[in-house]
């Protein structure tokens, strides 16, 4: 008999969230949302999980749980194998997950079946069905903006040569590829758990963010973000940032321009690469808008310069115009919570291609449940 039904849990560094689902994408239940001890070692963090399901599921039938977690998920042996969001850490050093079995514990603890899946792949195989994909996309990039820097790939037949049916998911040759947040956009640079440094992770993630933002202050620079601080720097979220930014902030737009310019730089490589005609950006760091996808400040027309950043396309040299395609639905991907307003901008390519690129805004549906954009 088909399963009608399922549990999909975004398993995050900060939180897991989970909700029932119909085949069709439709949310039939409210989310469980609760904090997913990602430090505290494997067994709470599948606790945690174990708990939201059950909470979803309370009076309803569900025929299996779809877990989305950052790193490399081996559905095939049901184990994490490498995972730099999730561990124990011990003196100051985070020992992250490797080797680590899911399936089994939680099939114990839930008794439903459980299919893993990297989460940026998942998100990016739900926006292609349910979201700016269409489900007709020929290619389709994605970046999550979090707590890391994810990606996914998801590649049509006709966008690949030989017998091919689809749509089809980038995993690579060890079946843990497409970290899109593992390019390198600054030789030498910022180290992060990515395992090499200068990566688009290093610098685009949450916590360099706030670094950047802290760097700043710390040498004495004059801004909001210092009242909303009240003495402890440690406090900062994206989120602050954000808001100063909204209210002229020098310094916190300041941020947003560079850390702009880095995802530019990606994002230029990645259309160069993969030759999407669809690129969505999404997670809760994209929540900075206008901020971070205007890294030179400029006018509308400039919106799209991320994409571009003067780099040329194999097919000629991009032009950008500006169209809006403002429009309300539910969930896409993994932001199960999350009403996205998306603003869609063309970037036509000579020779006849237009590549579409869709940033998006997070409302939550639900108060208390987010992590900090």
């Amino acid at each position: 008999m088909p399963v009608t039904s399922v549990v999909g849990v975004d398993l995050g560094g900060t939180n897991v969230r989970a909700a029932v689902f119909s085949s069709r994408g439709e949310r039939l239940s409210p989310v469980s949302s609760r904090p997913s001890h990602a430090e505290l070692g494997a067994n709470e963090t599948l606790a945690a999980v174990a708990e939201s399901v059950e909470e979803c599921t309370k009076g309803r039938k569900a025929g299996r749980i779809g877990l989305a977690i950052p790193g490399h998920a081996d559905d095939v042996a049901g184990v994490v194998r490498w995972s730099p969001n999730f561990g124990v850490r011990k003196d100051g050093v985070l020992h992250y997950w490797k080797n680590v079995q899911v399936r089994k514990p939680l099939e114990r603890m839930t008794g439903l079946p459980v299919t893993l899946a990297n989460d940026a792949n998942a998100a990016a195989i739900g926006e292609y069905r349910f979201g700016t994909g269409n489900g007709n996309a020929s290619c389709l990039v994605m970046l999550t903006l979090g707590t890391g820097i994810g990606g996914g790939v998801v590649l049509s037949p006709k966008s690949v040569q030989g017998k091919a049916s689809g749509p089809l998911v980038l995993v690579g040759g060890n079946m843990g590829g497409a970290e899109l947040g593992h390019v390198m956009v600054q030789r030498g640079g910022l180290d992060s758990s990515a395992g090499i440094y200068g990566t688009l992770e290093a610098y685009c993630q949450r916590d360099a963010i706030i670094a950047r933002a802290q760097h700043k202050l710390v040498r004495g620079r004059t801004s909001l973000l210092n009242d909303v601080a009240e003495g402890d720097l440690g406090r900062l979220t994206p989120e602050h940032i954000t808001r100063a930014a909204n209210r002229g902030d020098e310094v916190a737009q300041e941020v947003w321009r560079e850390i702009g310019g880095y995802l530019g730089a990606a994002v230029g490589s990645l259309i160069n690469v993969f030759a999407p005609d669809v690129f969505a950006i999404g997670g809760q760091i994209s929540g900075a808008g206008k901020w971070l996808f205007e890294p030179q400040g400029g006018s509308p027309e400039r919106r799209c310069a991320i994409a571009v950043q003067g780099l040329p396309h194999p097919q000629g040299q991009a032009r950008l115009r500006r169209r809006d395609d403002r429009g309300r639905r539910g969930r896409i991907g993994g932001e199960m919570n999350k009403e996205l307003s998306f603003e869609r901008t063309e970037v036509e390519i000579e020779g006849g291609r237009t590549l579409y690129l869709y940033t998006f805004e997070e409302e939550s549906l639900e108060a208390g449940d987010d992590d900090p954009a």
